[in-house]
């Protein structure tokens, strides 16, 4: 792990989803008013993860599906996807949810040279109207945690088997296909770099 202006960035690598679920509550029980929040850079197996009080009926295709307790509605992790998840304390920060969740999508969209953009009532980041990115976040006593999913260079085709984020006929896309030519490890970093400077400067 490296340590960033208090921010400590993990690179984690390619891990089940349920164990890493497990870490970040077990992370965010524990942590004090002193822990440095943490940056959880990873891809996960493929899995689907369902949002809380969302409900859908196994999909078919032998991909797993998983209760999850962020927000939102179902998404599809897989490999090629990066997926950080945000470790941090919003109270001690002084930062209320609505401007944690624009952060988080202003720092896609800043990594996409401004191709991205928002979509009214639908967190997350989209390029010509197709989702790139997705967001859930949980918070327990001003301590967030979960984070988002940037879709890089994977197989977009289980996404073709669910309503992704609750959103029936939503197209998903990926910097791979508009034209971004950088690998997964490049763009963490990237992607790592504008999150903690937002952080800090929030």
């Amino acid at each position: 792990m490296t340590l960033v202006d208090s921010i400590g960035i993990k690179r984690l690598g390619r891990v089940a989803y349920l164990p890493t679920l497990a870490a970040m509550k077990e992370f965010t029980s524990r942590r004090s008013a002193e822990t440095a929040d943490e940056l959880w850079l990873l891809e996960h197996p493929p899995v689907y993860t369902l949002g809380q009080g969302a409900e859908h009926a196994p999909v078919g295709n032998g991909i797993a599906l998983v209760k999850a307790d962020r927000g939102g509605d179902i998404t599809y992790h897989g490999p090629g996807q990066l997926v950080v998840y945000t470790l941090v304390d919003l109270a001690r920060r002084g930062i209320q949810v609505r401007q944690f969740v624009a952060l988080l999508e202003q720092a896609v969209i800043d990594l996409l040279a401004g191709r991205g953009e928002r979509r009214a009532g639908a967190p997350g980041v989209y390029v010509d109207g197709a989702k790139i990115a997705a967001l859930g976040i949980r918070v327990r006593q001003g301590r967030a945690y979960h984070g988002l999913s940037l879709n890089i260079d994977m197989d977009l085709s289980p996404f073709s088997a669910i309503d992704p984020c609750g959103y029936p006929g939503l197209a998903v896309t990926q910097t791979k296909d508009i034209g971004m030519k950088e690998t997964l490890p490049v763009l963490a970093e990237r992607l790592a770099a504008l999150l903690v400077e937002k952080l800090e400067n929030a």
